[in-house]
């Protein structure tokens, strides 16, 4: 059988459809065979790729080993012509050594291109057969012959012990039976791509690796963690349903995307992603029944669904990666179709994947972002900076193009929860103490102005939308960010008051676009309403300060910075934004979170690192006039953060400030210390009952934002009947509350 070939740029690729021989090189000698000699005929073969309803695609490293075999024979059979040295021939020393000769001219010529492994053994074989044959013989001119026999054997077999297939071989080849195609299977390790995939992907985890941890993704995406022999990385191994299935879904799905081409969405259609989704999923349901999926369970062609819409007008290997709440990053780097896609895991940090998109991939996505956002990606604006919104998560996308990456497109996600983050979610993941959640409620309920700070990943955005949660219901809240990465949606549909607004990104600059400033001065327009601001970046940190500064806003002003330290974000503000100093004073509370790492290094942790409050008696330099106080730092022993003095003191200016404004605080430090305990172990309490329960449902924001409202309003409740907060009694009927709905939700 002749096999239809494709070669350019270094692939070889060879159409085994229909082939009876196999589809890879672990399992088929011919196709070995055949592979050998077309790198002869093509001279540079950096990569083999077998094509079915699948694509095996062997790389660099893994062609390499069949090139050197190949250079081998050619060496052996052409260049050199070891067995046509006249001396073997001769009559005298022949009729001794004929019978050999044949045998190692059939494995030279056949044997070595179908299984080298397999040559290589059974020429070891022979050369230890005749070499007790030479110590044997007497007969002069048959010692003469088997010398010639044996200096043939060692010359080939030493040039065979030099390859690289033949010494990753070499502890499994012992009794190894010719023609026993299981060391290849264990050397070689394809790449596999269904055709209706443009990703590729390993489909076993690097050889010697241990299996760390296992898990299961919505939609039966298997996770497998991997610690890989003398590396530091750990393999992230991902398993879909679409590499698991059989050759006649296979075949389904390629004939039912083939038809769904007809149906490509128009650019008006894909700026309403979830409507096409909705779309083409009605439609792919149907041409899977068409194309034979009628034998198949609900459920089957439900898999088949999803699969077929994922590959087709989807985002394919992305929304199987966002399923997993557990990743943060995920980086995509240039040149697209080299490298693996690599992830941050929360338990595991950087990862290398079994994933390797192709620059096919790589323009599909490109293409869509650009559609959904409305903002280009070209030579003049070689970054965009987007959002991506799939079932299963979402994540924001910043994409670079060849102008700024010579190497052509590369993409950084950063995943988001596809539900908010919460306090006491991330009291649970011990990313702060319950005293901070309780402090923190108890500011954001005295209407302050706070700034989340941290260095990149430190969960600033978390922290703001999990504040966010924090704020009663009865109030407005507006959000201004460049790019949506702020739990919006799930906060409206849980009947928060929230109107988004979308400003200019201050990297990609699309004119259509209100700048930030502008965006943030249409915001304090619009009415009495609580201010979060995802991010300040650039000039609309002056408006922001100056509108808080001036008493533009009555309610709580939340946003997020980069900057290390409380001095490092005045720093930012003051001298890099162009902030006045004296508009500076209007933050209240600077909370920094950070990355502690292990003493190893590695393994890193989210953590709050300390509170800061900024007072308002200093000129010209807070941290020298001692405008900055702590009112909690982190303990690294015990890794945990702790309240300082000034705050078991009384003596914080920003919680002073806050009970003269409450006629049952004003003066009364005790009264204001046990409210904020109050909600400290209210949040505490909510995280006990979920381990005890094992309810992790129960710390999400649907359960979170019910119990701020129950929290307030038993509160007014015990105000009116027992004349002030009897905290005790608030805790214990807001406790009686809980557990009723705890049944009830059972």
């Amino acid at each position: 059988m002749v096999f239809e070939t494709e070669y350019a740029d270094g692939i070889l690729k060879i159409n085994c459809l229909d082939s009876i021989f196999g589809f890879t090189l672990e399992d088929s000698e011919y196709l070995m065979s055949f592979s050998l000699d077309k790198i002869l005929e093509f001279k540079r073969v950096e990569r083999i790729i077998l094509a079915e309803r699948r694509e095996y695609e062997y790389d660099f490293d893994q062609t390499a080993m069949i090139v050197e075999i190949a250079n081998l024979y050619d060496k052996i059979v052409n260049k050199d012509r070891i067995l046509e040295d006249p001396s073997l021939f001769h009559p005298t020393f022949n009729q001794f050594i004929s019978q050999p000769l044949q045998v190692l001219q059939f494995i030279v010529t056949d044997l070595l291109k179908k299984d080298p492994i397999g040559a290589f053994v059974k020429i070891k074989r022979m050369t230890r057969l005749y070499e007790l044959k030479l110590e044997k013989s007497l007969n002069k001119n048959e010692r003469i012959a088997l010398k010639l026999l044996l200096s043939k054997l060692k010359t080939i077999k030493s040039m065979l012990q030099e390859t690289r297939l033949i010494k990753n071989s070499s502890n499994i080849i012992f009794g190894h039976k010719i023609g026993d195609r299981n060391p290849y299977r264990i050397i070689f390790n394809p790449m596999i791509r269904p055709i209706f995939m443009l990703t590729r992907y390993t489909s076993l985890p690097p050889k010697n690796s241990r299996l760390v941890d296992r898990y299961i993704l919505p939609g039966n995406i298997q996770v497998e963690i991997f610690k890989v022999p003398d590396k530091v990385r750990l393999y992230y191994f991902l398993n879909a349903p679409e590499f698991r299935l059989d050759d006649e879904k296979y075949a389904i799905l390629e004939n039912a995307r083939r038809q769904l081409a007809e149906h490509k969405p128009s650019e008006t259609e894909f700026t309403n992603p979830d409507k096409v989704r909705e779309i083409f999923t009605n439609i792919g349901r149907d041409l899977i029944l068409q194309c034979g999926g009628k034998k198949f369970s609900s459920k089957e062609i439900e898999e088949l669904t999803n699969i077929l819409v994922r590959h087709t007008t989807g985002f394919g290997v992305l929304e199987l990666i966002l399923n997993d709440e557990k990743l943060q990053d995920i980086y995509i780097n240039s040149p697209v179709g080299v490298t693996p896609i690599y992830v941050h895991h929360d338990d595991y940090d950087e990862c290398e994947t079994n994933l390797i998109p192709t620059r096919e991939d790589a323009e599909s996505w490109a293409t869509r972002f650009r559609l959904f956002s409305g903002r280009p990606l070209d030579e003049a604006n070689p970054v965009l900076d987007t959002e991506l919104f799939v079932p299963g998560g979402r994540a924001r996308v910043a994409a670079i193009t060849r102008n700024l990456s010579p190497d052509g497109i590369a993409y950084a996600l950063r995943r988001h929860r596809d539900k908010p983050w919460t306090y006491p979610l991330l009291l649970n993941q011990k990313y702060f103490s319950p005293l901070y959640a309780g402090l923190m409620s108890f500011i954001v309920d005295g209407s302050r102005s706070i700034l989340f700070a941290g260095g990149r990943s430190s969960g600033k955005s978390s922290m703001l939308g999990a504040t966010m949660i924090e704020i009663m219901k009865k109030f407005r809240i507006i959000t201004v960010e460049d790019t949506l990465e702020l739990p919006v949606p799930q906060l409206r549909n849980l009947g928060y008051n929230i109107e988004r607004m979308k400003s200019r990104s201050v990297i990609t600059r699309v004119e259509s676009e209100l700048p930030a400033e502008e965006a943030l001065r249409t915001a304090l327009r619009l009415g009495d309403s609580c201010l979060i601001v995802g991010e300040v970046r650039s000039k609309e940190a002056i408006a922001l300060f100056e509108a808080m500064r001036i008493g533009a806003l009555a309610h709580v002003v939340a946003g997020t910075i980069h900057g290390e330290s409380a001095y490092g974000v005045f720093d930012r503000v003051v001298n890099d934004l162009g902030v006045t100093k004296t508009s500076f004073k209007a933050i209240d509370i600077v909370t920094i979170s950070g990355m502690i790492k292990s003493a190893d290094g590695l393994r890193r942790f989210r953590r709050v690192l300390e509170v800061t409050e900024i007072r308002k008696h200093w000129k010209d330099d807070p941290m020298e006039e001692n405008g900055f106080v702590n009112l909690m730092e982190y303990s690294a022993k015990e890794d945990m953060l702790k309240p300082t003095d000034t705050l078991l003191n009384g003596e914080s200016y920003v919680i002073n400030e806050i009970a003269k404004r409450v006629r049952e605080w004003h003066g009364n430090w005790e009264a204001v210390w046990e409210n904020i305990e109050l909600r400290a172990k209210i949040k505490k309490t909510m995280v006990d009952y979920a381990v005890k329960l094992n309810r992790k449902d129960i710390l999400e924001a649907e359960w979170v934002s019910a119990s701020n409202e129950m929290f307030h309003l038993i509160s007014d409740q015990v105000q009116r009947e027992l004349g002030g907060l009897d905290s005790k009694e608030i805790f214990t009927r807001w406790n009686k509350w809980f557990k009723q709905s705890l049944r009830g939700a059972i």
